[in-house]
Parts: structure tokens; sequence; C-alpha cells
């Protein structure tokens, strides 16, 4: 089980919302350059970045920020980035400087075919996210819940190719109340894809019931508020992820 650190950005700060709501912002940072460094040190394997202003404009808004924690760390840890990606040029651009794979939200939603099209353009570097609330899709940022059921939609992305899904419970992230490991172990048996869940993150207890799942599609968990508050200790929480009980 992969414990990812996430490194939300907002007007070039490291912040953590709550519920996707941009008004409740919390501030962790302003260098998050320092702040993937630190998280890299206390044993990250793999960073999550997400671009907020970005999600909003349908383009990158805090690409200086970016390029600076790809430059401390992204020699030595896979970074996945989300938030305003919505051609094939973003795509390329990004991972020329140094990103591992990127991650799609909206555009999946909304033109399934541009999944298609990164997949067999950048093999095995396209995550898709998606973001649901009372299991239906959300996109826009978190601004728009659409009609979709999360599961019938990840289902058409199973053959695309895509490296993984990464599933966000609104109503979960940043609110500190435990994982849906139920609707995160539906969506990865359901779809047939590897799920990385998202929201909700808060103690050992968390980590303890996704260790559970790992066999069942869950092959890792993004981690935000808690590790930034301190409910949660990603040293101590990854190795008790790496043991074999895991």
């Amino acid at each position: 089980m992969l414990l990812i650190p996430a490194i939300d950005l907002k007007g070039g700060q490291c912040v953590r919302l709550q519920q996707g709501l941009m008004d409740k912002a919390t501030v962790f940072s302003d260098e998050p350059a320092k702040m993937a460094m630190h998280w890299c040190q206390q044993g990250a394997r793999r960073l999550h970045l997400v671009d907020l202003d970005g999600a909003f404009a349908g383009k990158p808004e805090n690409m200086i920020s970016i390029k600076s924690i790809l430059e401390q760390v992204a020699d030595n840890v896979p970074v996945q980035l989300g938030g305003g990606i919505r051609d094939l040029h973003t795509i390329e651009r990004y991972l020329r400087l140094g990103l591992s794979y990127v991650i799609i939200g909206t555009a999946a939603v909304k033109n399934p075919q541009f999944v298609r099209q990164a997949c067999a353009a950048f093999p095995r570097q396209i995550i898709v996210g998606l973001d649901a609330k009372d299991g239906m899709v959300a996109i826009d940022g978190w601004a728009t819940v659409t009609d979709l059921h999360v599961t019938e939609l990840a289902k058409r992305f199973a053959d695309d190719g895509v490296n993984s899904i990464i599933y966000t419970d609104i109503g979960r992230d940043g609110m500190m109340g435990g994982v849906n490991i139920d609707a995160t172990v539906k969506l990865a048996q359901e779809a047939s894809v590897p799920v990385i869940a998202s929201g909700g993150v808060t103690n050992m207890a968390d980590i303890e019931a996704l260790c559970a799942v790992a066999g069942q599609g869950v092959v890792g968990a993004i981690v935000g508020r808690a590790i930034y508050e301190g409910s949660l200790d990603l040293a101590v929480a990854q190795r008790m992820a790496d043991q074999d009980k895991c």
C-alpha cells in the first residue's frame, strides 16, 4: 500500500481544502518545494500535486511552484499532478518538466476520447481522477455535480490503458472523517483498474483498513490534512503499510 502525500497549490501556497471549497482553504506552507522535500525525507515514495487554481481555470496556474517542486524531488521520487489539464500539449509540457504521471479529471468526464488519446500518446503515464459526492461524479474543481455514477464512468476507462484511477469522496475530503472503504473497493472491483483512495484518511486505523483491502485492487492512498495536522505520522504509517500483513 503506497501512501502519497498531497501538496495542493493555491496562489503559490501549499493549502488544504474542506470538501473542495476554495473559500475553506488552510495554508500550511508558503514554500511548497520545501514541503515536498520534507515529505520525501519522511519516506514518501510518490507525491501528489494538485493545481487548485488550474482546476477552476482549465489551464495551469501554479507553474512556478510546480517547477520548483520538480527541480527538488523529481530525480528521487515519482510525482503525479492534476488540475487544469485539458489537452495533449499541457500533458507533454508537464512530462518534459519531470512529472511521472498526469491526472486527467474534468476533461475525462467531458471528453472521454481525450483519455484514450492521452493514453496512446503517453502510455502508462495517465491517471484518471474521479471525484464523487454521494456516488455522483463532480467536475470543474468540484463545483458541479453531474448525473453520472462514478462506478459506471470508471468502467469506460478500463480498456483505455490508464495507469490507475484516483477516487476522491468529496464528502470526506479534508474532513478527517475516515475513508469510504466500501465505495473504493467497489470501484476497483467493478472497473478492473487499480484504484488510489483519496479523501478522509485520518489516522492509523484508516491505514489498517486500507491495508486490509490492498489485495482487492486498492493500491494506494493519498494523505493530506492528517499528515499536516499531525494525526497521522507518514513515516510510521508507510512502514506499517509495507509490512507483509498489509
